[in-house]
């Protein structure tokens, strides 16, 4: 079975490791997960660190505009778009908190398409960031 084409979108962050943003097998496109930071930008959207790199606060609504920004280059760029997404796995640090603000930011985006989701609460992600989400679409 063929691995599948590799896309990388230049409108958004590079990978913090070595994955492609996106990889097309079939008519199916999978992202890695994608988070609020942008790219070539040290700073991270709606993020405040202390000198060490620990969060000091954040803003999930701005983060979540963000990461949905960041989505939709990757799509767009390799060859799909917003319309196309099926399956979203969301990744929240803090669902207790972030989970309404969420909710409330990814029905403004999903009113039309309204794609499977999985939202899962985790103890912390690789950068100091709030939210990454996992995303399937056509292609």
């Amino acid at each position: 079975m063929k691995n599948g084409e590799k896309f990388n979108s230049k409108r958004a962050p590079q990978a913090v490791g070595l994955y492609p943003h996106a990889r097309k097998v079939g008519n199916l496109l999978f992202l890695s997960g994608v988070g609020p930071r942008k790219a070539n930008q040290e700073k991270i959207p709606g993020v405040n660190l202390d000198n060490n790199g620990n969060i000091i606060s954040y803003d999930i609504e701005i983060q979540c505009h963000s990461v949905f920004e960041n989505i939709r280059f990757i799509l767009e760029d390799a060859g799909s778009s917003w319309e196309n997404i099926i399956d979203v796995q969301v990744f929240l640090t803090n669902m207790k908190d972030d989970f309404k603000t969420y909710n409330k930011v990814y029905a403004e985006y999903f009113k039309k398409n309204q794609p499977c989701r999985t939202t899962i609460e985790i103890k912390s992600l690789p950068t100091p960031i709030a939210i990454e989400l996992k995303v399937i679409a056509t292609i």
